[in-house]
């Protein structure tokens, strides 16, 4: 489905990405790990198109995303869905008009099965009482989970997540975490989840990969990074104030 090889992206003087690889498969649910910094949210940009790497390979069901113009990356992102951190949903608009927009502006569906289509991905999300309500009416879970019927609303062979369940409490988070896999499992879609929650990332994980210090230090099954005897992964995972994560650091502060 993905495949990026060599990857390398600067800004400016810091080095963001240096020679990533790392290949998805369909219907696989790769949670992406990593320090806040790290470049998990820019991964899902270059996938996207919005960012271009300065050099390297980036490859979307064997198309070349960097070659692409703005025409055919269009088309490719109509077969993305995008979930965002704090669902961007447009304040203006209602929930059935937020989720109904990429419809409207990218089909040529009728009014009726634009509604269809936005009733049937609301009840996905057990959010069809909501059609009506507007953002500033919703709860943080309510508006991440409209935030998911939107990202699947053009059903999608690829999703990616940005940090879906930040800000969430333990029960709402838990919740959001079975919704992104029953609906990779409804539609078969692959899903990329940028996260450093770690009991989501186990929950949702079918395999993990860690970002650290511009590359990817790990990529394995959930199981095996829990047995990890990197200590950069071992201290992620555990949380400990000791090891290398922190070094370098001010005393007063580890």
């Amino acid at each position: 489905m993905i495949e990026l090889k060599e990857v390398h992206l600067s800004f400016d003087d810091k080095e963001i990405l240096s020679g990533v690889n790392l290949s998805i498969a369909p219907r696989e649910r790769l949670v992406v790990l990593g320090q806040s910094g790290s470049g998990k949210s820019t991964l899902l940009r270059l996938i996207l198109g919005i960012l271009k790497p300065d050099s390297g390979s980036i490859q979307f069901k064997g198309l070349e995303v960097t070659r692409m113009g703005r025409r055919r990356l269009n088309k490719m992102r109509q077969r993305i869905g995008m979930v965002y951190q704090y669902s961007a949903l447009i304040s203006s608009l209602n929930v059935r008009d937020n989720l109904a927009l990429p419809l409207e502006e990218l089909t040529t569906n009728t009014r009726a099965e634009i509604d269809a289509m936005v009733m049937q991905k609301l009840e996905l999300v057990g959010m069809a009482e909501a059609r009506d309500k507007m953002p500033s009416e919703l709860s943080g879970g309510m508006r991440k989970r409209i935030g998911l019927a939107r990202g699947i609303i053009m059903d999608p062979e690829l999703i990616l997540y940005d940090e879906p369940s930040a800000g969430l409490d333990p029960v709402t988070s838990t919740l959001i975490d079975q919704l992104i896999i029953s609906l990779s499992e409804k539609i078969g879609a692959t899903s990329i989840v940028v996260t450093h929650e770690m009991e989501s990332a186990f929950r949702i994980a079918t395999r993990m990969a860690m970002l650290y210090k511009s590359r990817i230090i790990a990529d394995d099954t959930p199981e095996n990074f829990k047995r990890s005897s990197d200590p950069v992964v071992a201290q992620f995972i555990s949380g400990d104030t000791k090891g290398p994560l922190l070094e370098g650091l001010p005393q007063e502060i580890t």
